[in-house]
């Protein structure tokens, strides 16, 4: 078979070959890799010679071999990456079949004894190392102990059972969820019902019921139709409907259901980390997060609690305030309606909703934007290239370049949902920084993946507030990709530890109120005119409306998170009551007792951040403290841009965490810059 998989990719850059990738080139690539890999293993471990850093643990291949040996590593990367943005029935059932070989394969490497013989004999006996390079040792060996390596025979075979189990049902979470947001649809036949929507919706929805080959309107549950709708929609009972829909995902007496799947997730997680030796899966987790332990976790997330609660209680009275002032003292205001009348209170407060926005979000002049505000501060350029493959028409391929001239990165964006795409906005990538034998450094391949709204037939696509700042926080992880500059991938880019992963991609969301870097791109989409001053102005004013709110909601899944991955026993309880019960001292809202948020919740059950999710507010903290540094040095700054991208973006994991921030700051972080963001206290 002409397998493009078992050739050196001739495109430009070595890019993945799209357009030449079939469905039948995959399982056979698949099964060709995992031999290699075994005979990359027994190569190893047979070697006579006395184990060194050299042949055990950094191995340098010429090309020829790397490319022979990195053939599982390739086909594993496409497979699946697509398998979340253009997936379909055959990658599904592909993947329900090759996943538990996998799994497999993973384990006969991490328990190999004679392996891991070697890999502990260099650990004690190596020679003088870089940092680097004893950051990578470390990282070995460490993974090879919290992998199973010192467990007996029955404690290795046991831990193969629970992972293997682990990742077929992580899977089949995915794919539940995934039909589960796709079966639903909102059919609107009278246009009555499409009452207070903006014209931006309702076309979308015409174009979404005429790629059904329906009449009237559809809403979908993917964001762009869904959160508009919630927000705009003045049919309440429709906006129920779609509220239920949503919150009710994978609940139903049908194949889709994850509650059985998430009791069981939680407790196989539970039980490979006693197995490891510890008393609760979050130990385990925690043991390589800057957090470092739960009560730190849970410090953070209760001090946020005591800062916000009062804000967010206060948001909450005057939004059921705003709502009896327009429906009577009689109104009960219940979850569909908060985003109603958020809206509502918004404009009256401020005269400002993400409609006024959108003519002046043109996602053209965006891309233009945030292309234009990293080479303001890094000097890197982007340039379209057509000849690089994309699986995907959505997508768009550019080539990166330094501030040198020098090629950086190919950097892919895909834009919009589609039925194949799994819903939210992640970065990813293709191929791995690193520097080889030969001292060349090979570049990354980055991708961001996002669900932003279409364009319709007669309108482009026009983003909300809400949707640049997705695009920025992505291509802030992006930025930590391409501007990767280690010896050894494992170590770049995005390869750190999850709490300190989301720092530049949420730094990167302090940008969209700049009035500096929105007079830049922010043009009528058909005047040309920029956002006026006064529009601008009000965005700002209104930057910390509902902010504790938003706070609490945030603080209220890592409660949930915490609260399964620290148990001790076997879980036992229903899902839906142990889920109210457990975010129940962040919540100042109705819970309602049929939904779930634990049965859609990716991050923790199939995304790993399980308990971990407590990392955003994490980063948020260390995000709001480096931004404060930029403005008091100046937000364009190029020295303070160049030392954020030596000592953090560039670094990768070579170093811990807060060594790398306190490089670029001179100290640790405090919260306090966040609390002055947000208006909670004043500077």
């Amino acid at each position: 078979m002409n397998n493009p998989f078992f050739e050196k990719y001739t495109t430009p850059h070595e890019a993945a070959p799209f357009d030449k990738i079939k469905l039948e080139h995959f399982e056979p690539a698949f099964m060709e890799g995992i031999k290699r890999d075994n005979e990359e293993l027994e190569s190893i471990i047979n070697n006579p010679d006395e184990p060194t850093f050299e042949n055990t643990i950094a191995i340098d291949y010429d090309d020829e071999t790397e490319l022979y040996f990195s053939l599982l590593d390739n086909v594993s990367t496409v497979f699946f990456n697509l398998l979340s943005a253009e997936t379909n029935d055959d990658l599904e059932d592909l993947a329900e079949k090759i996943q538990p070989i996998l799994t497999k394969h993973e384990n006969d490497i991490s328990l190999n004894p004679k392996l891991f013989e070697r890999v502990k004999y260099v650990y004690e006996h190596h020679r003088p190392l870089t940092d680097e390079e004893q950051m990578l040792l470390n990282n070995t060996y460490d993974g090879f102990v919290r992998s199973g390596a010192l467990l007996d025979e029955a404690g290795k075979e046991k831990l193969r059972t629970l992972t293997e189990e682990a990742g077929m049902l992580s899977l089949q979470f995915s794919q539940n969820l995934l039909k589960e947001n796709k079966a639903f649809t909102l059919h609107i036949t009278d246009d009555k019902d499409l009452a207070g929507l903006p014209e931006t919706q309702i076309q979308a929805a015409r174009e979404a019921a005429k790629e059904r080959k329906k009449d009237g309107w559809v809403i979908t549950l993917d964001s762009p139709s869904y959160g508009p709708f919630m927000q705009y929609a003045e049919n309440r009972q429709l906006r129920e409907k779609l509220y239920m829909a949503h919150n009710t995902e994978c609940t139903h007496d049908n194949d889709s259901n994850n509650l059985e799947i998430c009791k069981r997730l939680v407790n196989l997680r539970r039980e490979i980390a006693q197995l490891l030796g510890y008393e609760t899966y979050a130990d385990y987790v925690l043991k390589k997060r800057m957090a470092s332990n739960v009560q730190n976790v849970y410090k953070l997330l209760y001090d946020l609690i005591d800062a916000y609660k009062p804000t967010a209680v206060k948001e909450r009275e005057e939004l059921r305030a705003m709502a009896k002032k327009m429906k009577g003292d009689d109104f009960k205001m219940m979850p569909w309606d908060t985003a109603y009348y958020s809206h509502k209170l918004q404009l009256e407060k401020y005269n400002i909703d993400s409609e006024m926005l959108r003519p002046y979000f043109e996602l053209s002049n965006v891309i233009k934007g945030v292309f234009g505000l990293a080479n303001r501060r890094y000097g890197i350029t982007f340039k379209e290239n057509k000849s690089i493959p994309v699986y995907h028409p959505d997508v768009k391929a550019y080539e990166v370049f330094d501030k040198d001239g020098s090629f950086l990165a190919v950097f892919y964006a895909d834009f919009h949902p589609r039925d194949g795409k799994h819903s939210g906005a992640w970065m990813t990538e293709y191929k791995g920084q690193c520097i080889n034998s030969r001292g060349e450094n090979i570049r990354p391949h980055v991708s961001v993946v996002m669900n932003l709204t279409k364009p319709t037939a007669d309108k482009p696509a026009l983003l909300t507030l809400g949707e640049v700042e997705t695009f920025l926080h992505e291509f802030g992880h992006s930025l930590h990709g391409m501007f990767a500059n280690t010896r050894f991938e494992s170590l770049s880019g995005t390869s750190v530890w999850w709490d300190f992963v989301e720092l530049p991609s949420q730094f990167m969301e302090n940008f969209s109120l700049e009035r500096e870097f929105l007079h830049t791109f922010a043009f009528h989409y058909k005047t040309g005119e920029p956002m006026p001053d006064d529009l601008i102005q009000r965005v700002i004013d209104s930057r910390n409306f509902n902010v504790a709110g938003a706070c609490l909601r945030q603080v209220s899944l890592g409660l949930l998170d915490m609260a399964y991955y620290t148990k001790k026993d076997e879980f036992t309880a229903d899902i839906i009551p142990f889920e109210k019960e457990a975010w129940k001292d962040a919540i100042i809202g109705n819970q309602l007792p049929d939904t779930c948020m634990t049965v859609q919740f990716s991050h923790i059950m199939a995304g790993g951040y399980s308990a971990g999710y407590y990392s955003y507010k994490w980063a948020e903290v260390l995000d709001a403290d480096a931004f404060a540094v930029f403005k008091k040095e100046g937000v364009f700054n190029p020295a303070t841009a160049q030392r954020f991208r030596d000592c953090i973006l560039s670094k990768g994991g070579t170093r811990h965490p807060m060594e790398l921030y306190k490089a670029f700051k001179g100290s640790e972080p405090s919260i306090d810059a966040l609390l002055e963001r947000n208006g909670i206290v004043k500077s």
